[in-house]
């Protein structure tokens, strides 16, 4: 009898814990929780708290949705059928993406993370961070001498009521920026604040649309959740280089109607226009003349050999701030064209410019140009190095 019975007991323990989910199970929340705390108990302690933090940046970064409610909902469906070495590995990429120092690998960071929320929060909980307001600081990302500022680098702080920056440390704090022009949203991002030293984000101009910029201003809005608090700080007018703004390039329109072989299907009494002729002018002698002129501060003739929609008007292209206005002196190593065809070209300059503060920076520059009225206009700028 003691024999049938330890075989009944023995068989019971097996099935029980043969019914513990291995992979996730998003049918729905609370299938969703229970496939999860499954596979959590069946990992050591530290790997515990690993997955926890790993299911917390997939549920902060990996997703798209609004409030928790829909983020764990999303969650579900992305993980559905996932193992616990699957969900470590997305959890990797997506901390990579976005630029969070977190590692499956490394030892616990975030502290004790719980995507479906604490009833309470513990002594021990790292996110419940005394703060008073929220501190927004913006650096400008230095750039050539003749484009000026490449972006923005924008750090936000929590501080005391003093204005002294709050001392924490494991911390997972939640940080979203909202960047918009002239009442519109442009772009959101989020990060994780895990210390005073908290890096930021970057907001490089060649992400923004210059169309969506008014002014050359935006407006910053970060918001920051601690365990009881929601900080929020908006920077408004923030100044921006629009000549480092991204421009989508012309779109080219092509006729349908248009006879692809008139020879064979002429339109009768119709004469068909002749190609354009060829510019007989060197491209390379345009924009050697216009680095002349630079060099020389004739900025004047330099705009009129360009029609650059990205230069702007000739105030922003010769402004000694932030346009070609800051050279003193350019210096040409090698210029060559390693295209000229259908009344399209670029030339490749290598050359030092030196601007009005005897800085000397080396650069790789591609000029594109076009066929107007039989001579070239420089259109485009690119950097290479």
């Amino acid at each position: 009898m003691k024999y049938i019975k330890y075989v009944f007991l023995t068989a019971l323990l097996i099935l029980t814990v043969s019914c513990k989910k291995t992979s996730v199970d998003g049918s729905s929340r609370k299938s969703f929780q229970e496939s999860i705390n499954d596979m959590a108990s069946s990992l050591p302690t530290l790997k515990q708290v690993k997955f926890n933090e790993a299911l917390y940046i997939l549920k902060t970064f990996g997703v798209e949705a609004d409030g928790d409610v829909a983020e764990i909902a999303a969650l579900g469906k992305l993980l559905d059928g996932k193992k616990t070495n699957e969900i470590f590995a997305m959890a990797d990429e997506v901390a990579k993406k976005n630029g969070i120092a977190w590692s499956s690998t490394a030892p616990p960071s975030l502290g004790e993370m719980n995507i479906f929320g604490n009833e309470s929060a513990s002594e021990k909980d790292p996110n419940d961070i005394d703060a008073a307001s929220l501190g927004i600081f913006v650096r400008n990302i230095a750039g050539d001498s003749l484009t000026g500022s490449k972006g923005l680098v924008i750090t936000p702080q929590l501080l005391d009521n003093r204005g002294n920056k709050v001392d924490f440390e494991g911390a997972a704090l939640e940080t979203i920026m909202e960047i918009s022009s002239g009442g519109n949203k442009i772009s959101t991002s989020k990060n994780l604040m895990q210390d005073p030293a908290f890096r930021g984000f970057t907001i490089m101009y060649s992400k923004l649309p210059k169309e969506k910029i008014y002014e050359d201003r935006i407006d910053i809005k970060v918001t920051v959740k601690t365990t009881k608090k929601l900080l929020q700080m908006i920077k408004t007018g923030v100044a921006v280089n629009g000549q480092a703004l991204y421009t989508p390039p012309p779109s080219i329109v092509s006729d349908s109607t248009q006879i692809q072989n008139p020879e064979i299907n002429p339109t009768p009494g119709v004469e068909t226009p002749a190609a354009p002729a060829k510019v007989t002018a060197d491209p390379k002698n345009t924009v050697t003349k216009f680095l002349s002129n630079l060099s020389s501060q004739n900025f004047k003739a330099a705009y009129d050999a360009a029609e650059n929609p990205n230069w702007g008007s000739y105030d922003k292209f010769s402004n000694p701030n932030s346009g070609f206005g800051s050279v003193k002196n350019i210096n040409v190593k090698n210029i060559s064209v390693p295209y000229n065809k259908d009344n399209s070209a670029n030339v490749n300059v290598t050359y030092d410019v030196t601007d009005k503060n005897g800085k000397t920076t080396s650069l790789n520059v591609t000029y594109g140009l076009k066929a107007v009225n039989n001579n070239w206009k420089i259109t485009t700028y690119k950097i290479n190095n």
